[in-house]
């Protein structure tokens, strides 16, 4: 690659500058936001790829992507342009940068003292490097020696990335290992660096394989230092400042898009296993699932049919029902929705080459295409070899949503499970229809998934257009969250695995995709021992995505009551999560109205605490719940750092209050789940649910955990019918709540809003035991016992 390095100003408006460098390429540095720069290099004058898929601050994309030089949805504020002998200073209030000849960057931030202090800069020596003869492109920064780096979505091992060396290009992962395997199955060149009062962002915007180098690499020509280097495509990244991790990763998500606001329903426990679909009699199997769940007293909201619903003899034929196997497709969803559960079906973008309507689409010409023919491209898949759909054409696209339409929806199926869509397409110049401007698979590759899992969005939607779209979708890139929940693929069974999930969890709640979840129990491998998928279960409850799922090698099934012994256990933790749904939920309309993770590392909201930075088996799943998840054999206590919150933290279970900043010793025997509430919360409660159903939920309970001292606290309630879009007329209900604490007293009051009328009548009021002051709400003393808030806005006794 030949190394970027001489430059001259060419001209400048009021959104950016640009540098002809080399007296060929464009070098533009564009001031969206106070706080937010984008640089991009045009080769040769032009990008690679002209469009973007993942970038949008306002509305979705078009279908054919954004233009890259599109600026809607930036508020572009003014700078200033300083030119000095050798170098350029771009500024805004909060963010400068400094372009130094040869062409490397300088970033500083404007500190509370109101001087600028570094915040990054490039290498000096040979920051920016393209390929002279083709595709390719590399950028290298510096790596300062207390830089924290986080992000890149799904990866195994440490939530903290130093040190390593990763590859951004999806792959079918099955049977990963957790603490080590790279790459897997989705696309996020995202890094977060966070360096004691300060944090900042970097995404790539290049959808190519590419690899990032976060100080493994080692060169004694040059400082310290971190690399992105990318196969082909362009140079185009956004950096972006926050004092907290937090603003951070709120900010990327401002960027890339808003999360989804499923229905209620998918916060409940989802059913899955391979066994089911594959067996001869999978309608008799599947609907005995709904029997055994009511046997064993197991709450459930859906299941997820896997592809042997599709088979002929042991391969899968996308929207190919096996009606020997499963005879009455229509009666079969019947029966699940009388049961109160819904239906996600599996479905994968690739028709293998004897595909009963192989011909059909290859006519069309729907399939990515050969890059020396106009044949279809034909790839590994399944044990055999086949085509994958261009979701880049409009006929592909519509062919999709028919049968989307007509094989699922219309025989009651509720949801797609859009899978194996990693799209291993290994001849980079395949050729895709690119909407009209024919585009090289290797620029694009990720884009493939997210756009089958908008098509499949949009047919639900066309659908059921009075129901808010549910889909679940493995691979993708960035922009993933604004169509579907996503989960870390097919894990492996055992403990590590357990283990390093939850990093892999937060990890990519960190970068943006905060519905999320893993296959309870490991899919592959032999079945998970008691212990372990007790534990598993526990754990799983605790995050947005809960589905018990598995393809197990020794021809088992991941089932609730797949060990007797234990089932008291598994429903106990299943119905902890039922008793949490308010709180979920509440935490779901959070994640996309203000952005907020629903999962978190403890740093997260106490960044000040230096012991939350060190790695551990702990998470926070809102604000307010810390999760101490057993990941051990045999383990039955579980040592517990409380983060420094100045208020501390009460026992879920007990009450106890702890101050925080200090370790603790909590037991853990086989049938508990460690969890603790912070100081000043309110849980909002539900009774127990067989499902999600508006209609019968009537019991509603805020648990409040008060200040020890005297201070104030709030939150908030969201509440509505669970499926439709009424909210955005005001047909929901958002309970805002305020706690004053003193020594005698604790002072509670409501502020409803909204026009919807819960199911529930009254909101019970409770107090950890022990608790002695008095309660007061809306100004009227209660009974700390039995003392109940009205949904009118009354107290009752």
């Amino acid at each position: 690659m030949k190394t970027l390095k001489h430059w001259s100003l060419t001209q400048s408006d009021n959104h950016h500058v640009e540098l002809t460098v080399d007296g060929k390429h464009i070098f533009c540095l564009y001031i969206l936001e106070e706080t937010l720069f984008r640089v991009a290099i045009k080769r040769h004058g032009e990008y690679s790829l002209d469009r973007t898929w993942s970038i949008a601050p306002q509305d979705d994309v078009p279908w054919e992507g954004r233009p890259r030089e599109n600026l809607a949805g930036f508020s572009l504020p003014g700078f200033t342009l300083t030119e000095q002998d050798d170098s350029l200073i771009v500024a805004t209030e909060q963010l400068r940068v400094i372009i130094h000849q040869p062409l490397w960057l300088e970033w500083q931030y404007r500190h509370q003292s109101g001087e600028w202090r570094l915040l990054t800069s490039d290498r000096p020596t040979s920051a920016y490097l393209l390929n002279a003869h083709g595709d390719g492109a590399a950028h290298y920064q510096r790596r300062m020696n207390d830089d924290r780096y986080y992000g890149l979505g799904e990866k195994t091992g440490d939530l903290q990335r130093n040190g390593k060396r990763y590859e951004m290009r999806n792959l079918d992962a099955m049977g990963y290992n957790a603490a080590s395997t790279d790459p897997l199955y989705k696309h996020l060149p995202f890094t977060i660096t966070y360096r004691g009062e300060v944090s900042f962002g970097l995404f790539y915007d290049n959808l190519s394989n590419s690899l990032i180098d976060l100080g493994n690499e080692l060169d004694n020509y040059h400082q310290p230092y971190r690399r992105w280097q990318a196969e082909s495509g362009d140079i185009d990244y956004y950096i972006f400042t926050g004092a907290r991790v937090l603003d951070v990763t709120k900010a990327f998500v401002r960027l890339t898009g808003k999360t989804l606001f499923g229905p209620k329903w998918s916060l409940g426990y989802s059913g899955s296993t391979m066994h089911y679909t594959d067996a001869d009699d999978a309608q008799h199997q599947l609907m005995n699932f709904i029997r055994l769940c009511e046997q064993h007293a197991i709450p459930c909201d859906s299941f997820q049919l896997s592809s042997g619903y599709t088979s002929i003899n042991n391969k899968r034929y996308v929207f190919n029902w096996n009606y020997d196997k499963v005879p009455q497709p229509e009666v079969m969803s019947e029966a699940f929705h009388t049961a109160g559960f819904r239906l996600a079906a599996n479905i994968k973008p690739c028709l293998l080459q004897d595909h009963p309507r192989y011909q059909e689409v290859a006519e069309q010409g729907l399939f990515i295409l050969d890059s020396e023919s106009d044949t279809p491209e034909r790839s590994s898949f399944w044990d055999d070899e086949g085509s994958h759909l261009d979701f880049t054409h409009p006929q592909a696209v519509a062919w999709w949503q028919e049968n989307v339409t007509t094989q699922l929806l219309e025989k009651g199926i509720d949801s797609t499970w859009n899978d194996n869509n990693e799209y291993e397409v290994w001849d980079g110049e395949a050729r895709c229809h690119g909407f009209g401007q024919p585009v090289a698979i290797k620029h694009i590759r990720p884009v493939m998934p997210l756009l089958m899992m908008r098509a499949s969005m949009e047919a639900q939607q066309k659908f059921a257009p009075e129901k808010r779209p549910f889909l679940i979708s493995r691979s993708g890139c960035a922009g993933m969250q604004r169509y579907v929940q996503t989960w870390s693929g097919d894990n492996r069974t055992n403990w590590t695995t357990l283990r390093y999930n939850i990093r892999m969890g937060i990890g990519m709640s960190l970068s943006g995709l905060y519905n999320v979840g893993h296959d309870v129990g490991g899919f592959s491998g032999d079945k998970p021992d008691a212990e372990l998928f007790v534990r598993w279960v526990q754990n799983g409850v605790m995050h947005p995505r809960f589905t018990i799922h598995s393809w197990n090698d020794d021809h088992t099934v991941n089932e609730p009551w797949m060990h007797q012994a234990v089932i008291p256990a598994v429903r106990q933790a299943i119905e902890l999560r039922y008793r949490l749904l308010p709180y979920l939920y509440t935490l779901l309309w959070q994640a996309h109205v203000d952005d907020e993770p629903m999962l978190r590392p403890t740093f997260l909201d106490h960044q000040h605490d230096a012991q939350t930075f060190v790695e551990c088996d702990d998470f926070m799943l809102g604000q307010d719940l810390l999760v101490a998840s057993v990941v051990e054999p045999g383990q039955r206590q579980r040592s517990v750092w409380l983060p420094d919150n100045h208020s501390g933290w009460y026992d879920f279970a007990t009450g106890q209050w702890y101050s925080g900043g200090q370790w603790i010793t909590l037991d853990a025997p086989l049938e508990k789940l460690p969890l603790l509430v912070r100081a000043g919360a309110g849980l909002p409660l539900s009774q127990r649910l067989a499902h999600v159903d508006a209609r019968a939920d009537d019991q509603r309970e805020l648990q409040l955990f008060p200040l020890q001292g005297v201070g104030s606290a709030r939150g908030m309630l969201f509440e509505d019918d669970g499926e439709s879009w009424g909210y955005q007329q005001g047909n929901a209900l958002w309970l805002h709540w305020e706690m004053t604490c003193d020594a005698n007293a604790i002072r509670l009051t409501f502020d409803p809003q909204g026009n919807y009328q819960p199911a529930w009548q009254q909101l019970k009021v409770t107090l950890p035991a022990g608790e002695k002051r008095r309660l007061y709400i809306d100004g009227v003393e209660a009974d700390a016992a039995t003392a109940c808030w009205h949904a009118a806005g009354r107290l009752t006794k």
